[in-house]
């Protein structure tokens, strides 16, 4: 067993870097090819969805500023230090199909120059929070964000091991990766299956009768209700009804004492990403319990960006603008879908408000009507409902504890304090 030797690099001499083009926004289309801006750019991976598309007329004229399978892509615009993890300068993702991408001015490709180097490896040392910092160090402000050149990119140098090594310690990262990834797969279909099976049983009427035909479709008995005509022994009632919509606190106001034992505060930021990192805030782990976020709890925000989610990012203090939402009537996965059924229709309240940040009341909630079934088919649905629920509560758990044995394991593996041996053959041992 052996080690290799690391030696020192820089940026310039393992890639190409390409930056991309000041497309107008009359050059963008509904559909086409895709173009990545700094918004797709996320930590360690490409965010393959709200692109602006380009004509692919584009792909002859600006071939250049196209990517292929192996590029690393960099954001060149973003935060520094101060702001979310999420959007700082210098995230670094990978392209990992042969799908042909454009990229957009503030992101650049970084294009391996020489086959000895694995694009991989470089995806994690360069995403790594030692080198984040250093990108971020150098960076200069405009406007409040943090810019950085090409050429204060090209500068940047670090150690690094053989190729051989490189592979590895790169196999060890992406598998957990590629773990996580099947994880997020397998959730989304997961979402679906209980999404569709809820609006076929509790929307359109066609769960199974007594001799296993769709209600509705053979004839059940239906009665009249303020929503229509409904199955005979359900009720209906408003969305505040079902269930508690806790409101947060205002964080601000309760700042942990020094030494004190302190929770992360989850705000929208932290919902979104599904996490909290070391920028978000923290509170007084006195405040009180109903206030305290656990793994499986239902948040709602209702402020800005709305959403309704299963939050398993660990333990946090509850802020303002989010709902916890709990119900001593029913079960999570009948208070959760009744909230993502709805939630479109409060996306458009809160669009339709003369605010800089939309937002839905209380009566909106009771505006929210929801059909209460008969016990015999809430039971029934709670078979298959239930099961999928906690699926992707426990998936979830499970995709947090990859990411910090991931990040946990990143930093040693690229500073060398991890080493992976090789035999006298430079194979891995």
């Amino acid at each position: 067993m052996s080690f290799s030797e690391w030696h020192r690099v820089s940026i310039k001499d393992v890639f190409e870097l390409i930056p991309g083009f000041a497309f107008k926004s009359k050059d963008f289309s509904e559909n086409g090819i895709p173009v990545i801006k700094i918004k797709n750019v996320k930590a360690l991976r490409l965010l393959d969805r709200d692109f602006s598309y380009i004509d692919p007329k584009y792909l002859e004229t600006k071939s250049r500023f196209t990517t292929k399978k192996g590029d690393l892509l960099i954001s060149m615009t973003g935060n520094r230090i101060e702001g979310s993890m999420s959007s700082w300068v210098g995230k670094v993702c990978r392209i990992n199909s042969d799908k042909k991408y454009l990229i957009n001015q503030r992101v650049g490709i970084l294009r391996l120059s020489n086959e000895s180097y694995s694009d991989k490896f470089f995806l994690y040392l360069l995403g790594s929070e030692e080198i984040q910092k250093k990108l971020i160090s150098i960076a200069t402000s405009s406007g409040g964000q943090a810019n950085i050149s090409p050429d204060q990119i090209k500068s940047l140098e670090f150690s690094i091991p053989c190729f051989e090594e490189q592979n590895a310690i790169a196999h060890i990262l992406s598998t957990l990766d590629d773990k996580i990834e099947v994880n997020n797969q397998i959730n989304k279909t997961l979402e679906n299956m209980a999404q569709a099976i809820f609006k076929q049983w509790f929307v359109d009427f066609e769960f199974p009768n007594e001799g296993g035909e769709p209600y509705k479709s053979s004839g059940g008995e239906m009665i009249e209700s303020e929503l229509g005509m409904i199955p005979k022994g359900w009720e209906v009632k408003g969305l505040d009804e079902i269930a508690e919509f806790l409101n947060g606190l205002a964080m601000q106001k309760f700042r942990p004492e020094e030494n004190e034992k302190a929770y992360p505060v989850l705000k929208i930021k932290e919902l979104r990403q599904g996490r909290t990192d070391e920028s978000s805030d923290l509170c007084s782990s006195n405040i009180d319990e109903k206030y305290i976020v656990r793994d499986g709890d239902i948040i709602f925000s209702w402020s800005g960006s709305l959403l309704v989610d299963i939050w398993c990012g660990g333990n946090c203090g509850l802020n303002q603008h989010l709902f916890k939402v709990t119900s001593d009537k029913f079960d999570g996965w009948f208070v959760y879908q009744w909230n993502k059924y709805h939630l479109d229709r409060f996306v458009n309240i809160a669009k339709s408000k003369a605010t800089t940040m939309g937002h839905i009341k209380r009566k909106d909630l009771s505006d929210s009507k929801v059909l209460i079934p008969s016990d015999e088919i809430y039971l029934k649905a709670a078979q298959h409902q239930k099961y999928l629920f906690e699926k992707i509560k426990y998936s979830k758990i499970e995709i947090k504890r990859l990411e910090e044995i991931r990040d946990a394991l990143l930093p040693n593996l690229m500073s060398g304090k991890i080493r992976v041996p090789l035999d006298s053959e430079g194979d891995v041992s």
